[in-house]
């Protein structure tokens, strides 16, 4: 019989269902054993503050060289830098971390493109799946810095108000860096969403706008003043609900 007289045999539909369901039972392994490596790799890390950022700001620019400086000063001030481990300002804040004081952190995801791991991390932790790294993100962080970038870091920033202002996660700082980046946002945040009663009036107050490297060491050491970096007992245990 000639290869073009062979016919397939069609799968069957129940055979095919059946198949992908056993991979999807696999794959929760697979998300187990991101959780459990990054946990043990990272549980003995504080205070830790996460910088986000864009991947496509190039080494020179304005805001790699501010996001570099805010991460030296940190790691300087014995805060660990967690970033996502890639370009852009990711390196940034790994790079500054790096010839500070302080480890430098990167949770790398695997990415079709963009994403390729920055050399400046003394610990660095791969994921597949992006919601495994989030979690790490916040379950570390004494703080969030959220530096100029587009969908995926508004994704985390959004994520972590929502986390706070919902009691899922401990209050944290979070700081927003560059004003004139962050001004349009934070007004239609006022304008929209407190004037139409989508959040409330006080939810204002989870985010801070700030400028200067200095500054943003300030506002972290002020709000730890009357509380100890590491969480309380009954915030651990909501921790363990996310």
């Amino acid at each position: 019989m000639s290869e073009t007289q062979k016919t397939l045999t069609p799968i069957a539909p129940e055979l095919v269902e059946k198949t992908w369901s056993a991979r999807e039972s696999w794959r929760v392994f697979g998300i187990m054993a991101e959780f459990v490596e990054a946990t043990e790799r990272l549980a003995h890390i504080r205070p830790a503050v996460s910088v986000f950022g864009s991947a496509r700001v190039q080494e020179g620019h304005e805001y790699y060289e501010l996001t570099r400086q805010i991460a030296r000063s940190l790691s300087d001030a014995g805060f660990a830098v967690i970033s996502g481990g890639g370009p852009g300002i990711m390196e940034a804040a790994n790079k500054g971390a790096y010839y500070g004081k302080s480890l430098s952190i990167g949770l790398n995801i695997q990415l079709p493109h963009e994403q390729v791991a920055n050399p400046f991390q003394d610990i660095s932790q791969s994921f597949r799946h992006f919601f495994a790294r989030k979690v790490m993100f916040v379950k570390f962080a004494s703080a969030y810095v959220v530096m100029p970038g587009g969908f995926g870091t508004l994704d985390e920033l959004m994520e972590a108000l929502t986390l706070v202002q919902t009691g899922k996660v401990r209050r944290i700082p979070i700081i927003l860096v560059h004003s004139p980046f962050w001004a349009g946002l934070v007004d239609w945040i006022r304008e929209r969403l407190v004037n139409e009663n989508m959040i409330s009036p006080e939810d204002m107050n989870l985010i801070q706008v700030l400028d200067e490297p200095q500054q943003i060491v300030d506002a972290i050491f002020s709000y730890y003043e009357k509380r100890a970096f590491e969480p309380s007992a009954a915030e651990r245990e909501a921790q363990l609900n996310l």
